[in-house]
């Protein structure tokens, strides 16, 4: 079954991602309902033509999107649908969850003959934004081959890793990176300011070199200067998915010691009250 903009699209979840990933979708010309546990976050889509959507009537959308915080928010929102769902329905998750709730959750999809990809994203807000997204998907091969349409709208790249649960896996590898390395960042900024450098100039001068990356270049302005908003990662979300990894990596008894020091600060700098503030504020945790 192939997909086009006439296909009815079902979008749950409308935080920093989803509703970005949700105005692109109403800007390509999708017919997107959408849903999000504070009904305040769909007020803006719904002047850009989006339909609000009723849970006991998902059954109707051929195709159901999900952006959902972790585990516990994904497992609460599909156990409220599970009853409406229909053969032949597919779900499509852009969550960063834990490899064993993906399963759990695709087998009892399963069950009712509906199918689940598991395909979170990376690129933050700013690729949500401009449709260039990374996507790393776990499932049905044709499946995913099928919803191109769809996914062509959001990302620049959409990779089948394997089965179900290996989108997340890969998604839990590119978490440990990007968060290990922003507190190296953090730790790199804090010193060159000791060492009197202007570290506004950090960034542009390290640009191309072998320590150049995208959230260096994202988070050592922000560190720099301390402007921390607009939030574009959450700490509590990389603290997550930085857990995820840990947790992974316990399963198959790998030690992974850069990635458990990284999320001990995540975990301390959340815990002083910096929760759902911005990542690049973690340089407030290295200077004390």
């Amino acid at each position: 079954m192939s997909f086009n903009r006439e296909t009815k699209i079902a979008f749950l979840g409308m935080g920093l991602m989803g509703s970005r990933m949700a105005t692109r979708l109403l800007q390509a010309g999708f017919d997107v309902a959408i849903w999000n546990r504070t009904s305040s976050a769909c007020e803006a889509l719904l002047d850009m033509g989006a339909k609000i959507l009723q849970l006991e009537e998902i059954n109707h959308y051929p195709i159901i999107l999900t952006c959902l915080a972790d585990d516990t928010a994904v497992d609460d929102v599909f156990n409220q649908i599970r009853s409406f769902l229909t053969k032949n329905q597919i779900i499509v998750d852009f969550s960063s969850l834990s490899v064993d709730k993906t399963k759990q959750l695709a087998h009892q999809a399963q069950q009712q003959q509906v199918i689940w990809i598991d395909s979170p994203v990376s690129g933050g807000t700013a690729g949500a934004e401009n449709g260039t997204l990374v996507i790393f998907a776990g499932g049905d091969a044709s499946t995913i081959q099928n919803l191109s349409t769809v996914y062509n709208v959001l990302s620049q790249r959409v990779t089948r890793m394997g089965t179900t649960g290996t989108g997340q896996a890969t998604k839990i590898c590119n978490q440990l990176i990007v968060a290990a390395n922003s507190a190296l960042i953090a730790e790199a900024v804090a010193l060159a300011d000791l060492a009197g450098v202007d570290t506004r100039l950090l960034a542009p001068a390290l640009a191309g070199g072998f320590a150049d990356s995208k959230p260096l270049q994202i988070l050592v302005p922000r560190m720099a200067t301390h402007c921390f908003d607009p939030v574009q990662w959450k700490v509590q979300t990389l603290s997550k998915d930085l857990n995820n990894a840990v947790t992974l990596a316990q399963h198959f008894n790998l030690n992974i010691p850069v990635a458990q020091q990284a999320l001990s600060q995540l975990q301390a700098h959340q815990n002083n009250g910096f929760s759902a503030a911005d990542l690049a504020s973690i340089i407030k945790q290295v200077e004390k």
